[in-house]
């Protein structure tokens, strides 16, 4: 069965603005330097970028852990065009590569960390959940998956939000609850919920899950 996933911003013709709205609206350079900084990266991990998107933290994980073997892989052309250039006027070295999240192309414990930034809420629920035992398969024991993305609104006004933002995005299960829960039903332990950040589209909630 083909992988469904939505564009960046819902419809592909506001890909070439992600970037632009991400910066203005979101608390990026937070919430992904937070996410970094909980991953204790180190030279000689391999680390996979699981959605990159326009490579955003993508190149901030490189500029974190220069000695790390950093891949990026999207399912999206578009996007993946915009990642290159964006790497190539930084003079890194990152492999891009395009690939679903549901069939990692990535061999069994080949990985120490995967990063899941904003894109769990692209994938229809049978997507997250192969995509969650995807990552567990490639993961070496003890290697960690940390995600952030949309969770349970932590006040009356992101949950507002919440609810007309899920009109636009598949986020239902996220606003819900349901993430930690589909970490754990892929296998993860420890799961714990590490932070979370309030934002114009609602509430963001990160975690690490560990593979046993």
């Amino acid at each position: 069965m083909k992988p469904s996933y939505i564009p960046a911003f819902h419809f592909r013709w506001l890909t070439a603005y992600y970037d632009r709205f991400m910066a203005r609206l979101y608390p990026e350079q937070r919430f992904r330097g937070d996410l970094i900084a909980q991953a204790r990266l180190g030279a000689g991990q391999r680390v996979l970028d699981m959605g990159c998107g326009t490579g955003t933290l993508t190149l901030m994980i490189k500029a974190s852990a220069p000695g790390a073997e950093v891949v990026g892989l999207d399912v999206d052309a578009d996007v993946l065009a915009i990642a290159r250039a964006k790497i190539g006027q930084a003079g890194a070295h990152i492999d891009l590569e395009q690939g679903s999240a549901a069939q990692l192309p990535f061999a069994d414990g080949s990985l120490d960390r995967v990063f899941a930034s904003l894109m769990l809420h692209h994938l229809t629920r049978e997507d997250k959940r192969r995509a969650l035992k995807e990552v567990l398969r490639v993961l070496k024991p003890g290697g960690e998956l940390h995600v952030i993305d949309f969770g349970v609104p932590d006040s009356r006004a992101a949950l507002l939000i919440s609810l007309l933002v899920r009109w636009f995005e598949e986020i239902r299960d996220n606003i819900r609850g349901l993430v930690p829960v589909f970490l754990r039903e892929a296998g993860f332990e420890p799961v714990e919920e590490t932070a979370r950040y309030a934002t114009v589209s609602g509430t963001l909630r990160a975690y690490r899950a560990c593979k046993p």
